[in-house]
């Protein structure tokens, strides 16, 4: 099996980790070095921005 592709592009990760605060774990260790509850809130965060687009394109 391939490797799947991200839905996210690596600049708006990064940008999400530099609001979030964790971006210098990013730098440091890479994704695999931050905590699953950083993951968690950039994933929240992620959704939170794509609904506020949905609800400014109506």
């Amino acid at each position: 099996m391939g490797r799947r592709r991200g839905v996210m592009s690596d600049r708006f990760k990064e940008e999400l980790a530099k609001e979030l605060g964790f971006y210098d774990v990013v730098r440091q260790e890479g994704w695999g070095g931050i905590r699953a509850r950083d993951a968690g809130n950039m994933v929240k965060r992620a959704i939170e921005l794509a609904e506020q687009q949905l609800l400014n394109k109506r």
